[in-house]
């Protein structure tokens, strides 16, 4: 019989444990390529080799373990998540997705349990984005979608890519090396914090994802008139700052019509004095959908009504999209398994979209995909007060195990 609360303890430790290789003394910060990559890459592979796996690094410094198969040629179900961070930010997001599955490969390797697959676990070094700039790295480097040109991407201190991976014992012309081949991968399996709250508004510890959604990146100009605050009228005025606003309101209201989220996260206004009229404004605009003709019809609307706006306000408005991200949509049988998993666990099963990026989404070139969600305290991520239970982790687990005795690697 599995003791779950005793390997959910266990976990918690690890992700205290990871959560400590930091190169920001006080926060948890770890980045891409840095020797805290390694470190973390380095401990994960130990756990590894304990719960019986065979260990590698990858031409992109992606940590794996195998557990074996008793069939030496069957294929591999993947599970894993990232292990890199946010400056600043919590112990869960993606370290869980590596410790927990890890946890359940430790209790089958110690009580001689073998599956008619291979176990792969990944710790992909590089989701955020923090360092380089752009995501997923770690996980698209596997579907052999590396682009040439990110070896111009430049960190804070100008170090370049290519630099930083010659550094950390890898080759930028090399990272094709890491490229999965569809056929020998079965399906992948994502654990991760919900990053939000809606299961723990429905008071369960875990839920799985029916779609990862896609989103659209913005960056929009408007350009006004700057005068002095005191002596333009009120019906005279350019001002790039109150037409701002009205866009930002229509954003929320198309948005809710719409059944989408999209947000205004950034947003800087020139000159910037206290008496002058705003004449130029920049702000940013995402948005994002589970069902990408629903995205792209809302922000159809929302550029006519920009451009409306700024006729009305007599304002110049123009916009450049900086980002593009189908949905993913998890794959019927792995959902379904997942389900009945939940279901066999104790649970209610509920199924929920993911409003956030995850490594499935790259994983999802190569293989079926599924995501398992795990509730997390107020739905806080990228955040110190990232906050996960010890029972709600042994409820993974149990999931995750239920998971593997029930999948079949010839659906």
């Amino acid at each position: 019989m599995m003791d779950f609360a005793s390997l959910a303890n266990q976990v918690m430790l690890r992700c205290d444990q990871l959560g400590a290789i930091t190169q920001s003394p006080g926060i948890v910060d770890r980045r891409y390529l840095t020797p805290q990559h390694r470190q973390a890459n380095d401990v994960v592979a130990q756990w590894m080799r304990e719960a019986g796996m065979t260990v590698w690094q990858d031409a992109a410094g992606n940590q794996w373990g195998r557990y074996h198969s008793t069939d030496a040629n069957a294929r591999s179900l993947v599970l894993g998540s990232h292990l890199d961070t946010v400056p600043n930010g919590g112990k869960y997001d993606g370290m869980l997705g590596v410790i927990a599955p890890l946890a359940v490969v430790h209790h089958c390797f110690e009580n001689g349990i073998r599956f008619p697959f291979h176990i792969d676990i990944v710790g992909f070094g590089d989701e955020e984005g923090t360092r380089f700039g752009s995501t997923l790295l770690g996980s698209r480097a596997l579907t052999g979608r590396w682009k040439e040109d990110w070896q111009l991407l430049r960190d804070e201190n100008k170090v370049s890519l290519p630099e930083a991976m010659a550094e950390f014992g890898l080759a930028f012309d090399k990272v094709g090396d890491a490229t999965l081949k569809p056929d020998s991968v079965l399906g992948y399996l994502e654990v991760h914090i919900e990053q939000g709250p809606v299961l723990e508004d429905k008071n369960l510890p875990v839920g799985w994802v029916t779609a990862i959604a896609g989103a659209k990146r913005l960056n929009v100009q408007l350009n006004g008139m700057a005068g002095h605050a005191g002596t333009v009228p009120m019906d005279m005025r350019q001002d790039a700052l109150v037409a701002a606003s009205e866009m930002v309101l229509a954003v929320e209201s198309i948005a809710s019509q719409f059944v989408i989220v999209a947000t205004v996260g950034r947003l800087e206004t020139r000159p910037g004095a206290v008496n002058v009229i705003p004449g130029q404004v920049n702000f940013s605009l995402d948005i994002r959908s589970e069902h990408d003709h629903k995205r792209d019809a809302a922000l159809q609307l929302i550029e006519e009504v920009f451009r409306d706006i700024a006729q009305r306000r007599h304002i110049d408005v123009n916009w450049q999209q900086t980002h593009h991200a189908d949905a993913v949509h998890c794959d019927p049988y792995l959902s379904q398994t997942l389900s009945q998993a939940i279901q066999l666990s104790g649970h209610n099963a509920v199924s929920l979209p993911s409003g956030a990026g995850h490594d499935a989404m790259a994983m999802d070139a190569i293989c079926p995909v599924s995501m398992l969600f795990v509730r997390c305290k107020g739905g806080i991520s990228h955040h110190p007060g990232e906050s996960v239970t010890s029972a709600d982790v042994a409820a993974s687990l149990q999931v995750i195990y239920r998971f593997f005795d029930a999948f079949s690697p010839d659906f």
